[in-house]
């Protein structure tokens, strides 16, 4: 049997269909934001476990995916996805920065921070900000802090002793893409060639290259140790990424919530950054135990040959006047 329309029912129907948009409006609302976030360290690294923890302290409200491996974007075309508006977050290099931003050269140079305290002082002070902002105005980003992975040293599948610069003359050393990348491995004194992170292992089993610079958790991380023979401590670059939000995504965010986005991260950075400490120092033992000749170089040596490269370059007519004197001051 058919209900019975009455005066009242019919203005509650009225009603609740006025009411209809507003309800779903609200219930839309109040659906978490979806932050996809791309890496291209793997999720075995100490970064993952880093980005967990960002979560856990973010709480409720965001619907956070990781996509780890370079499996959603590649490395180095993530800052650009971000400015697009293809993904929410992600751990960006400063050398990507510096290619949009030449002034970020001065922060992807060799020998510039003493160790992760260094830079992790730098970033905290007056002229991190300044470059902070600088990349933030200029590409539509959000940086939440540097994520500190280690100190990057040479590794070779080859035998030959290296003390100086001179002794890289023809070694074909792995380094990612792009200019700043490049121009490191040529102040080191090698021959820098292209390779994406992935197929490292396999070119140092093939011989397509004779060695690749990363830090020893990385070493560890994708056992590069295994087509190895040597490492090299250079220390040549304390290495950090950038813990990155699209503007769009922080703009959206209430107060209260970046607020609370920012805490967790800077939590979560401190804690990787400890971690990454720690393991650095267990690690060169480790590595000479499974056979590899692990020794320290001419390493002031191999710091005043990259220091004068790199200011004799093009790449430091865009620093800003007196910011490597500010840093090397902190």
């Amino acid at each position: 049997m058919a209900a019975k329309l009455t005066r009242r029912s019919v203005v509650a129907l009225g009603s609740a269909a006025l009411a209809a948009p507003f309800l779903l409006r609200a219930a839309q609302a109040q659906e978490p934001l979806h932050i996809r976030f791309s890496a291209v360290f793997s999720d075995q690294d100490i970064r993952a476990e880093m980005m967990k923890k960002f979560v856990e302290g973010i709480g409720s409200g965001f619907r956070y995916e990781g996509f780890y491996g370079g499996v959603l974007f590649k490395q180095g075309t993530e800052l650009v996805a971000l400015q697009r508006g293809n993904l929410e977050m992600g751990n960006i290099a400063p050398q990507d920065v510096s290619n949009q931003v030449p002034a970020w050269s001065i922060l992807t140079s060799g020998y510039l921070f003493r160790d992760s305290a260094h830079m992790t002082k730098f970033f905290a002070s007056d002229a991190g900000a300044e470059m902070k902002k600088m990349a933030e105005d200029q590409l539509g980003i959000k940086i939440l802090g540097p994520t500190f992975y280690g100190t990057r040293q040479v590794g070779l599948n080859t035998t030959k002793k290296v003390s100086v610069p001179a002794d890289l003359a023809g070694v074909k050393l792995r380094m990612p893409g792009g200019e700043a990348w490049q121009f490191l491995g040529t102040a080191l004194g090698a021959n820098p060639t292209p390779m994406a992170y992935a197929e490292v292992y396999t070119g140092l089993q093939t011989g397509a290259i004779d060695g690749q610079d990363n830090p020893l958790p990385n070493v560890q991380n994708m056992k590069f140790f295994e087509v190895m023979k040597q490492i090299v401590l250079t220390s040549h670059l304390v290495a950090f990424d950038l813990l990155t939000l699209s503007k769009k995504v922080w703009n959206g965010l209430s107060p209260e919530q970046q607020k609370t986005v920012q805490a967790a991260a800077d939590e979560a950075i401190a804690w990787s950054t400890a971690e990454h400490v720690k393991k650095e120092e267990a690690l060169a033992a480790s590595f000479k135990e499974k056979g590899l000749d692990v020794y320290a170089p001419d390493v002031e040596a191999f710091r005043a040959h990259v220091q004068k490269a790199y200011a004799e370059s093009a790449l430091a007519k865009d620093w800003p006047a007196g910011m490597a004197e500010r840093i090397a001051a902190l």
